[in-house]
């Protein structure tokens, strides 16, 4: 598999060394990239595959307000330059103008950090032309006028005043991971109708022994023997949906390139997915346990009910940060070492790029072969805990009668 770290590592350096023989020492300030907002702008969603440039492959981008839905494609935003119908693409991002700004129809607009006044704008620039992005830009400029740029509705802003509804670069990855496993396993299916007494070949025996293992070591231990089959396929999607999505991830160009599994918005619905498939398959021993366990004194069974209704959320909670963070957390480190040609460009020119790229390269090489290490690993993690909750909740205890003799 190609690494994308090493990738990015020598285009970046290449990329960023070429202009450092551009730039003057006194302009190399002025034209630094942030290592930290570069982080987060990929390990970000996006409403568009960027490649290289100003070149970039358009998605969908739709939208709902209160003017209704609107429907277009990333490429109409002209790499940010242009509003459509009150929107615009903001490093990747649609972003809805606030306020008295034109709706229903496709303006020219510049980004600034602040407001301006119109003494200054007439200085600068006449009211509709195009200016150098600001990378801290917080409104818009249009028409001698600022207007305040407003994020769609999510987790962390549920007050926004719209919802954008387009395939993003993570929604595209998750339909693609969707369709690669329905071919893989419509493959296989196919290949064991066909093949009933003959060995597996081809993809078949690729796949054959992951399931296997899975089945044996996994499933069959922490569900048991009467009910592992009724679960076997939740737990296998799990396991290859992630796996899938973790291994996309890796690659560092279209269709790649997409954090996925590092966005907590998707591994929020994974784990409320284990926690209602555990919950509404919970036997009547499972509640028991949970509001009032047989064999504990009285006077203890209050505290521990407290404690168990508690763990009935963290369980789930404890699935969906442990998969998000360690994703994040490579690539945050992975990018953290190509950032260093950025950094050491800055201090020492262009001897300090190549250096930073000598020091990066092998670190970053390193660092993707453990990425695709956790890429299986916290799949098997985390469809390994789902299936002990699940084994928890429909098992079946034959001690409740003894404790009650007992006391």
């Amino acid at each position: 598999m190609v690494s994308r770290s090493l990738i990015f590592t020598l285009l970046f350096g290449f990329v960023f060394t070429n202009n450092a023989f551009a730039f003057s020492p006194d302009d190399e300030a002025t034209h630094s990239e942030d290592p930290i907002e570069a982080m987060m702008h990929h390990l970000g969603d996006a409403n568009e595959f960027h490649l290289f440039g100003d070149v970039s492959i358009p998605l969908p981008c739709i939208a709902w307000s209160e003017d209704g839905i609107m429907f277009t494609m990333s490429s109409s935003f002209d790499h940010g330059h242009k509003a459509v119908n009150g929107y615009v693409l903001h490093h990747g991002i649609m972003m809805r103008v606030k306020g008295d700004f034109p709706r229903n129809e496709t303006l020219e607009v510049s980004f600034s950090k602040g407001s301006h006044s119109h003494d200054d704008h007439d200085h600068a620039e006449s009211h509709d032309s195009i200016t150098h992005e600001d990378s801290h830009a917080t409104t818009v400029h249009y028409n001698g006028h600022d207007y305040e740029l407003e994020a769609c509705m999510s987790l962390q802003n549920t007050d926004s005043t719209w919802q954008d509804l387009s395939i993003s670069k993570n929604v595209f990855a998750l339909i693609l991971t969707f369709l690669i496993l329905m071919f893989m396993f419509s493959r296989i299916s196919k290949a064991y109708t066909k093949r009933t007494k003959e060995a597996p070949k081809g993809l078949q025996s690729f796949m054959e022994p992951l399931i296997v293992f899975m089945r044996d070591e996994v499933v069959k231990p922490a569900i048991g023997e009467k009910h592992w089959m009724r679960f076997f396929p939740f737990v296998m999607c799990l396991f290859f949906f992630i796996l899938c999505l973790n291994l996309l991830g890796l690659i560092p160009f279209f269709p790649g390139s997409s954090n996925v599994t590092g966005n907590v918005g998707v591994t929020i619905v994974l784990a409320l997915f284990v926690f209602v498939v555990v919950n509404l398959n919970g036997t009547k021993d499972y509640w028991m346990h949970i509001f009032w366990m047989p064999g504990v004194p009285t006077a203890v069974k209050p505290l521990l009910t407290i404690i168990e209704v508690m763990s009935l959320f963290i369980k789930p909670a404890t699935l969906f940060i442990r998969l998000f963070a360690n994703i994040t957390a490579g690539h945050v480190i992975i990018l953290s070492l190509v950032s260093l040609i950025f950094i050491f460009n800055a201090s020492m020119g262009t001897s300090g790029a190549f250096a930073g790229m000598a020091l990066s390269i092998p670190f970053v090489f390193a660092m993707n072969l453990l990425e695709l290490f956790v890429a299986f690993l916290q799949a098997f993690v985390f469809a390994l805990l789902a299936a002990l909750y699940i084994g928890s909740a429909v098992e079946e205890h034959d001690h409740h009668d003894d404790h009650a003799h007992a006391h």
